[in-house]
């Protein structure tokens, strides 16, 4: 099976409340590989690559109530994954 490629561009109240170190261990619950990055806008950028039903389950994870701060709208793409390793919150 082909990994894929998910980007996640989150915007709510998601900087400072632990959201990106709660993304890494979702998705390395999930065995996803990735990033999760605060942006100057406010927003959080979340690259995560692996099989689609895992990052399926993180984008679903992303919008529910259990991330800390406050998810007000999720922009999300997909493509091929370029071989990251590990996940880190930065």
């Amino acid at each position: 099976m082909t990994d894929v490629r998910l980007t996640v561009l989150v915007r709510g109240r998601v900087q400072g409340v632990g959201f990106r170190y709660w993304v890494r261990g979702a998705a390395g619950d999930l065995g996803l590989r990735g990033t999760a990055t605060n942006l100057p806008d406010g927003r959080v950028e979340v690259i995560a690559e692996g099989p689609r039903a895992a990052c399926e389950q993180l984008l679903d994870a992303l919008g529910s109530d259990r991330p800390p701060g406050w998810v007000g709208d999720l922009t999300h793409t997909w493509g091929t994954a370029q071989g990251l390793t590990g996940f880190r919150a930065r």
